[in-house]
């Protein structure tokens, strides 16, 4: 028990860290612009085509080939790591404010974002080094080797719907506004508390919609035995422009996007961290 004690505490300390902090909230300024540059292709695709994929990878990529974007991009991966290190250790000793199992979710659903930051501190990492991080071809492939495998199409089918539960657990969770708790509103001023508001709702409920539809897509191409369906956030937007008025609402939802990188700007003052 002493060793579990020992480890809390030294966890608690770490999380502590003023350094941890302050990347934690430089984090939430590259998230934004991940987003942002992420919003942009998401209106080329809508009003013609991209030159990179239309996911997080490509915005990056984007950056990277811009004036100092190699610097921006790995400060953006150590950004991003020091998020997932906070988020790791609320997820081990934190949310103590919460109780049974509202204290479980919470540190659940840190471990999840956990993993998600240090998905995109990879990802630029790799953009940084020049390596191939074209997401969209890479879930394509792996999903075309699980299916050859036995059983294979039902754990793509089940990713499909752990990734449409994800896009309708962040259109809620932006629609209800339960992003506010995580944020420090007393020390807003009544319109900045307005415009996070109006921002966060708007972010999580596109973003739930772009994960939405890549959840229905890979649920779709399991169906179907169809990988080429199954190329992530890339695939969703290039299917919500084939539609009818197509080009309007994948224009909404670059706008909900680029709300959702505004609106990490603001939590990188504003976050509880």
């Amino acid at each position: 028990m002493s060793l579990t004690r020992n480890a809390e505490a030294t966890a608690s300390r770490t999380a502590d860290s003023r350094w941890l902090e302050l990347l934690a909230r430089a984090g939430f300024i590259g998230y934004g612009i991940v987003h942002l540059l992420f919003a942009w292709l998401a209106l080329q695709i809508a009003f013609g085509s991209p030159s990179e994929d239309g996911d997080q990878s490509g915005a990056l990529r984007t950056l990277s080939e811009q004036p100092l974007g190699k610097f921006l991009v790995i400060a953006i991966a150590v950004g991003l790591l020091a998020m997932a290190i906070w988020q790791g250790l609320e997820a081990a000793v934190g949310h103590r404010a919460e109780r049974d199992k509202e204290r479980v979710m919470e540190r659940v659903a840190s471990a999840g974002r956990t993993i998600v930051y240090l998905y995109f501190a990879w990802t630029a990492f790799k953009v940084f080094s020049d390596a191939d991080s074209n997401s969209a071809d890479k879930q394509e492939a792996l999903t075309g080797q699980l299916m050859t495998s036995t059983g294979g199409r039902w754990l793509v089918g089940i990713a499909g719907l752990g990734l449409a539960a994800l896009g309708v657990g962040l259109v809620i969770y932006g629609a209800l506004k339960k992003f506010e708790k995580r944020l420090k509103t007393g020390e807003m001023s009544p319109k900045t508390r307005q415009l996070a508001r109006r921002l966060g709702m708007a972010g999580y409920v596109a973003k739930g919609v772009a994960f939405g539809i890549s959840g229905l897509l890979i649920i779709v191409a399991a169906v179907n035995y169809d990988p080429e369906k199954a190329r992530g956030l890339d695939a969703a937007l290039h299917t919500l422009r084939e539609q009818s008025y197509g080009t309007f609402l994948l224009t909404l939802v670059a706008l909900g996007i680029a709300a959702f990188g505004f609106f990490c700007f603001l939590q990188s003052r504003y976050r509880k961290v």
